[in-house]
């Protein structure tokens, strides 16, 4: 029998997308609070079990949104998502869903944590890298395309449009979207840069020209390397922009490579056949008019027939 896959879910991913998905006056408690981020990552998680039927799922966190070890490297790391200090512009009406929705994750029995000093993104790559596999990484955040594996059996479901949508991607669906391989694709984002995350990326070298080099060099340690050959072919132009780049790029890769060794806590994966805190669900679905989206996932977590793997 295959084993049944570890779904390691973005959370911060999925419920951004929620919020945005789901007008507020669709989903409100009976005191007018709106709980659609709630309810829709609820929705989305009871749709991915019954469609891809995890043997075990985690869902990541962002202990730390913008590591302080990730700005130091390139200071303009997320700067425009600040709100103030280093607190995140996040919808003032999305902020008190998320202590509810980990309240409700807590009931069913599915983890939900992060790690302080580290984005989801890591607890994710570690989680790809340390689990069993297979491994089913949930998110729509591109940079995760580096931790596609098809050796070790790690695949990303990209929600970029939805999880009715999902691009499940393994090596080849990264070629043909970016033309680079899976494990080259940190370097291609440090090259190309990320207007989302703040990364300026080696100005005069975009998408195709980024591909193009790695194709022939390599990753970027290998193309900065190539730099010093005077054989090594490179067109006057981009051997310019790459020389007055270098100390950025020598920033920006750790940047762009999401770790693969954070230090996890202890948790079970195994998904629950049934709540771990069936009254405390029952109070939250009733306190926060959750009723049929708790009860959505309640239902695709019994159909599996309860945890397998480990």
């Amino acid at each position: 029998m295959t084993e049944r896959p570890l779904l390691a879910v973005d959370a911060p991913s999925l419920y951004f997308r929620a919020f945005h998905g789901i007008p507020e006056s669709a989903a409100r408690t009976k005191a007018g609070e709106p709980v659609n981020a709630v309810r829709g990552f609820l929705d989305m998680i009871a749709q991915l079990v019954r469609t891809r039927r995890p043997g075990r799922l985690v869902c990541a966190l962002d202990a730390d949104w913008r590591p302080a070890w990730r700005v130091a490297l390139v200071p303009s790391y997320k700067k425009h998502r600040v709100a103030h200090g280093d607190v995140e512009e996040v919808p003032a009406t999305l902020v008190p869903q998320i202590p509810v929705l980990l309240e409700v994750l807590e009931a069913v029995g599915i983890p939900a944590f992060g790690v302080k000093g580290y984005e989801a993104d890591d607890v994710l790559g570690t989680l790809a890298a340390t689990q069993p596999a297979p491994v089913e990484v949930v998110s729509g955040d591109r940079d995760l395309f580096q931790l596609v594996d098809d050796e070790r059996g790690t695949r990303l479901l990209y929600c970029g449009r939805g999880v009715a949508k999902l691009e499940d991607a393994d090596d080849a669906l990264v070629r043909s979207k970016y033309g680079v391989p899976a494990r080259w694709y940190a370097d291609f984002a440090a090259m190309r840069g990320d207007p989302s995350d703040g990364l300026p990326g080696v100005p005069g070298v975009g998408e195709k020209t980024a591909a193009r080099l790695i194709e022939r060099y390599g990753g970027v340690e290998q193309i900065v390397a190539a730099l010093d050959d005077p054989a090594s072919g490179f067109a006057p132009g981009v051997r310019t922009k790459l020389l007055a780049a270098r100390d950025y790029l020598a920033a920006a890769l750790p940047v762009c490579k999401v770790a693969l060794d954070v230090p996890l806590p202890g948790f079970d994966p195994g998904l629950p056949a049934a709540p771990r805190d069936p009254d405390a669900l029952l109070a939250l679905a009733d306190r926060w008019n959750l009723a049929g989206s708790a009860k959505r996932l309640v239902d695709a977590l019994a159909g599996l027939g309860g945890p397998t793997g480990g």
